[in-house]
């Protein structure tokens, strides 16, 4: 019987230890920076980069900065590890605003000829008052957009990104839609820190 305090001891000692290599991984695991950005004058695509960046946030230890495409500055954009691009539908494409924050990253950031958003995660949303109004053309123009800058691209929430008609028999932004937005946001996480920590191996 003597014994026995002995045995406990060793049999918990042995028992927690992979517990504390469990919190030594996580701890030592690079969390991960989101921008999310946008444009939106009815509102509409807005509520979508919310639920963007609420869903990107499930992600422990993942940053986000969410904010409209003009306020962008170069620091947010290269800071960050991943850039989530948000467009209402004009026209059957990306608003003017989102073309014109693309184009400022050669003639105000300078992102080429160095690539500097090379291997950095990429993801696109969209709004639109119609069924087959141009979201998915929209999605794709920014998503080749960040192709184009050797980015890693990603879909969550449909096959080119999370979107939502917002006319007609689906007025506004529902329930599904902020899913698909939020289940965007967590993939980009996701993916970013699998990225970020293969890299720091």
């Amino acid at each position: 019987m003597k014994f026995l305090p002995v045995l406990l001891a060793l049999f918990f000692g042995v028992c927690s230890f992979p517990s504390v290599s469990l919190r030594a991984e996580e701890a030592s695991t690079p969390s991960v920076k989101v921008l999310v950005t946008y444009h939106s004058l009815s509102g509409h695509t807005e509520r979508m980069a919310e639920a963007v960046a609420s869903g990107a946030k499930e992600l422990p230890g993942t940053q986000v900065l969410l904010k409209r495409v003009g306020e962008v500055t170069a620091e947010d954009l290269f800071s960050s590890d991943a850039v989530v691009v948000g467009s209402p539908v004009y026209w059957s494409n990306m608003s003017g605003e989102v073309k014109s924050f693309f184009d400022d990253w050669q003639f105000k950031f300078g992102v080429f000829p160095e690539f500097k958003m090379k291997n950095k995660v990429g993801a696109a949303f969209a709004t639109g008052g119609q069924v087959s109004g141009g979201k998915e053309v929209t999605m794709l123009s920014i998503l080749a957009a960040m192709l184009g800058n050797q980015m890693i691209v990603v879909s969550g929430g449909g096959a080119f990104g999370a979107s939502a008609t917002t006319e007609g028999d689906s007025p506004g932004i529902d329930k599904g839609e902020l899913a698909d937005a939020r289940l965007l946001g967590m993939r980009v996480a996701e993916i970013s820190a699998m990225l970020k920590h293969g890299q720091a191996r």
